[in-house]
């Protein structure tokens, strides 16, 4: 009989915010022909298309999820695919029907097929209001007041579950708010650090859903893409924490950042006008401590708010034309 291949990769939620730029960092690293990018509601760019296999997977139909797994002898599962927290609290039975039922499908997939490793994306979403929001510690309360991130909260312990249980190597990271220069967001509570950006280009205003002085933790694309393979290239000895690891990189203001692409912007304005996610932001924390993932496997971000900053507005300028 043949070896088993390595790294045969399937990315769930491929055609989201994170997973839309996973998979060309995968794929470089891999192998074009060894990642498989799997997408339900957005369709895949043709960039997309022409350097991965994509497959449409719906994360709540285990047979389908079990049969895609089985045809590319998949050995390595990045499960991103789910209904973010904005989106989440106008449909929660979807929400709770992406987010739960998919992860246990994707799990008992790979607790069947001997799935090697697997990530789960968790979000800063689990914390609730009564979690010390300052520096907010690895370990404290979870009780948050959406679905997603109940949902969250859940999956962190169905991730340790499974992992104490049946001995699959799963790792999690605790994503805040990330920004991209790349691909649109997708209805979550920190989409303004985002938007503001285009519509600064495009229109030189903007119209803000948190108050200005909202602090929430974020963090750059580049940051995410190598947070999330440096977890998953650690020795599996290096993993202390089976739920999901805090991840911290930025923390600033709606305003901060306003002011930040004034820097090249002059004449953009920026209004405020919170509307219901001001009340999921102000339950999330302010900072996160992530010293457990500096300590464990080296964690360190590379961009603070000016570089991060410089380099959107870079690449948003070259692609929108803006002079």
């Amino acid at each position: 009989m043949s070896a088993r291949p390595s790294n045969r990769i399937l990315v769930t939620g491929a055609t989201g915010q994170i997973g839309s730029e996973l998979i060309f960092e995968l794929s470089k690293k891999y192998g074009e022909q060894n990642v498989i990018a799997a997408g339900h509601s957005r369709a895949p760019s043709e960039k997309m298309l022409s350097v991965v296999i994509f497959e449409t997977l719906d994360v709540s139909d285990k047979d389908a999820v079990s049969k895609i797994a089985a045809k590319y002898d998949i050995d390595t599962i990045y499960h991103l695919a789910g209904v973010l927290s904005a989106a989440g609290e106008k449909n929660p039975a979807l929400a709770w029907q992406v987010n739960m039922d998919g992860l246990r499908n994707v799990l008992e997939v790979a607790r069947e097929q001997n799935v090697a490793r697997m990530f789960w994306a968790s979000s800063i979403a689990a914390f609730g209001a009564n979690a010390p929001r300052v520096n907010t510690p690895q370990e404290t309360s979870l009780i948050p007041t959406t679905v997603y991130g109940i949902s969250k909260v859940a999956g962190e312990l169905l991730c340790n579950y499974y992992s104490t249980r049946y001995g699959l190597d799963i790792r999690s990271l605790r994503y805040p708010g990330i920004i991209s220069s790349e691909t649109l967001p997708g209805g979550g509570t920190t989409d303004y650090a985002v938007e503001i950006f285009y519509e600064a280009i495009k229109k030189k205003k903007y119209t803000c859903f948190v108050r200005k002085d909202t602090v929430l933790p974020m963090l750059y694309m580049p940051d995410c893409m190598m947070a999330t393979l440096k977890l998953m290239d650690a020795d599996p000895s290096q993993i202390k924490i089976r739920t999901s690891y805090n991840l911290g990189g930025l923390a600033f203001t709606a305003e901060e950042l306003a002011n930040e692409i004034k820097k090249y912007v002059p004449e953009f304005v920026c209004e405020y006008k919170p509307d219901f996610r001001q009340k999921i932001a102000d339950s999330w924390p302010m900072s996160l401590d992530d010293t457990p993932a500096r300590k464990d496997w080296g964690w360190k971000p590379a961009f603070d708010l000016p570089a991060m900053t410089k380099d959107m507005f870079e690449k948003l300028s070259e692609r929108l034309g803006y002079l």
